[in-house]
Formats: structure tokens, C-alpha cells, sequence
């Protein structure tokens, strides 16, 4: 089941580095201005975009496999159908403790999946939006 409460959303939205998968280098997308809003915050933005070399001045990596840090919290872009292999590929990294899609992204399959492997999961939430309402 998705998490809903505030209390864990509060302590989800506080892990940090964040790697965004399909983090956009277009400003004006919420690909770009939300990760850009908790990059300006003081959070580490671990961008994953194939199609990028970096963004806001970090390399970028064209997997979650690639990327060598600790992140703790993988917040995802995507359309709804490209999740499974997102968020079974975090789900397979030890370090990362939740999986967050963005607002109008879901996938109830995948999530089970995320949360028998122990992993807190979201869906269908705005990353920006919680950040502000509950920080």
C-alpha cells in the first residue's frame, strides 16, 4: 500500500541525495523545476537522463545502475508504464530506503513489488508539493 501519512511522507521527503529519474535539463518541465526547487533547498540532485550529460552542472547517468552514490530516495519521471523496471531497479539497490513517482504516475504492481523488497513507496504525489506543504 502506497504510504498517505504525512508523518512518513515528512520523513521520505527529508532523505537526501535524490537521484530523478528523467530529470530534465528544460526549465519550465516539473522534470526540471522540481528537482531544481530541492537542489536550490540544499539537497543533492543525482540526475538519470540518458539523453543528458549533466544537469544543474552534476553529471548525468543513463541508468540507476550507473549511478555510484548513496541515494537514499529515487524520485521518478516517467509515464506510468515505463515504471516496473524503474522502480524494480531501485528496489534492487540496498541503499535506497523509498521510491517515489510523481503526480499522475502510478503503478499499483510495481509498488507491491518496491514494498516487499521493504522499500517505501509512493505514487501519484508531487514531490515539490509535499516538500513545501509538510517542510
Amino acid at each position: 500500500m502506497p504510504v498517505t501519512d504525512d508523518e512518513t511522507l515528512r520523513e521520505i521527503v527529508q532523505l537526501d541525495p535524490i537521484a530523478v529519474v528523467g530529470c530534465s535539463t528544460t526549465a519550465g518541465k516539473p522534470a526540471h523545476d522540481v528537482p531544481r526547487l530541492m537542489h536550490d533547498n540544499g539537497y543533492t540532485i543525482v540526475p538519470v537522463n540518458p539523453y543528458a550529460d549533466e544537469v544543474f552542472g552534476v553529471e548525468a547517468y543513463d541508468s540507476l545502475e550507473e549511478v555510484e552514490e548513496e541515494i537514499p530516495l529515487v524520485d521518478v519521471f516517467r509515464p506510468s508504464e515505463e515504471t516496473g523496471p524503474i522502480v524494480d531497479a531501485a528496489a534492487a539497490r540496498d541503499d535506497v530506503e523509498a521510491i517515489w513517482l510523481q503526480l499522475g504516475i502510478t503503478n499499483d504492481e510495481a509498488g507491491a513489488r518496491a514494498e516487499a523488497t521493504g522499500k517505501r513507496f509512493v505514487q501519484d504525489r508531487c514531490l515539490k508539493v509535499e516538500y513545501q506543504r509538510l517542510l
